[in-house]
């Protein structure tokens, strides 16, 4: 069979496939026909056109019983294999498992085993529903929630905003490295976030009451990136306590501790499966800190 031909096998009727393999496999037009449900006239048209659609006989009509020509034999592979695809297109199609989706952005240490665990369960429950997660910075995350890009966000910011569903206080702290100098050197090496990053404006503000030299050392892109060059030593930085504890790095005792700030979740559905995981979602916050407020 030609290119022309094997393009036409690619457009070939599922059904008259379905026909031609099972005459090959009752090796008989009778028997194929009773286990398809239909008359032998049917499924001897049905061949028909599938030969005039190849340009070859398929079948071996005079033998007994019936078998494949050799470009029977060839199709024969090509028909099975089209008809299991088919049949599994089908089975994707008729379940809905991910068919809907929830948009979901989140600072990267909110998505600790507490929360994937939430995500899980619900999954387990809704399995027509996809969980799209986006990691990255409150900012960044504020805007694009706002623009309609999520559906539900936690973000962290001084405080929350109005339309808040809950908001808890994370403590932050300034850090060290664990084998850091007994003193730092001037001016004072930091360790932040890019320009609208999260802490960076408050290390900034407090170097300069503090009326010391500054420089940014290191700037990263997420919270594992700024821990681990704390952790390296490549200066100071402030962070939220419930992140320090998994690397090694301690508080900077004559700068200590900062005003927490607020973790809030906000979500623009208030009913049917979002408000569902919201909920879920706020009862993890609140088990990490206790509620400034709630709306």
């Amino acid at each position: 069979m030609g290119t022309a031909s094997s393009f036409a096998i690619a457009m070939l009727d599922p059904r008259l496939l379905r026909s031609f393999t099972a005459i090959v496999d009752a090796a008989s037009f009778t028997l194929a026909a009773e286990r398809l449900h239909m008359t032998q006239s049917t499924i001897s048209q049905q061949l028909a056109r599938l030969e005039t659609l190849v340009g070859s006989p398929l079948i071996e009509r005079t033998a007994r019983p019936v078998r494949p020509t050799a470009s029977g034999e060839r199709l024969l592979g090509y028909a099975r294999r089209l008809l299991a695809l088919q049949a599994e297109a089908e089975a994707a199609l008729g379940d809905p498992a991910g068919s809907a989706s929830i948009r979901i952005g989140l600072p990267e240490d909110i998505v600790d085993a507490a929360m994937a665990k939430t995500f899980g369960d619900f999954a387990r429950r809704h399995r027509e529903i996809r969980l799209d997660v986006t990691a990255g910075l409150s900012r960044d995350l504020t805007r694009r929630y706002r623009g309609g890009d999520f559906d539900i966000v936690i973000v962290k910011d001084a405080r929350p905003g109005p339309d808040c569903r809950a908001s808890f206080p994370e403590p932050v702290a300034w850090y060290e490295s664990a084998e850091a100098p007994a003193t730092w050197p001037d001016p004072l090496p930091l360790v932040a976030f890019p320009p609208d990053g999260l802490y960076r404006e408050t290390m900034f503000q407090r170097a300069e009451r503090e009326r010391l030299g500054w420089y940014v050392a290191f700037a990263g892109s997420n919270l594992h990136n700024v821990l681990v060059a704390v952790e390296a030593g490549l200066g100071l930085s402030l962070l939220p306590v419930s992140a320090a504890g998994r690397y090694r790095v301690r508080q900077y005792a004559p700068f200590g501790m900062e005003a927490p700030i607020s973790v809030s979740l906000y979500s623009w559905e208030k009913t049917g499966p979002v408000s569902e995981l919201v909920g879920a979602m706020q009862g993890v916050m609140a088990a990490r800190s206790q509620p400034l407020g709630r709306n």
